[in-house]
């Protein structure tokens, strides 16, 4: 039995799903780069502020874990 070596309407479908899958990839990949490009640093002064009062060495107790005597 001879194969139809043309590909079917299924495949062309299937491939072009495909790449307009890849093209609306491409487009959101393309609008965060420039939406990251076009907004300031995340915080003021480029400090982290979860970590801004941290100092090198053992760190204090925090306040919830001081026991009153």
């Amino acid at each position: 039995m001879a194969r139809n070596s043309r590909p079917t309407a299924a495949k062309r479908e299937r491939e072009k799903g495909l790449i307009e899958k890849r093209e609306q990839k491409a487009a959101r990949r393309r609008a965060e780069k420039e939406r990251k490009a076009t907004s300031g640093p995340r915080s003021a002064g480029g400090v982290d502020p979860d970590i801004e009062g941290i100092k090198l060495g053992p760190q204090p107790p925090a306040e919830w874990q001081v026991e009153e005597e």
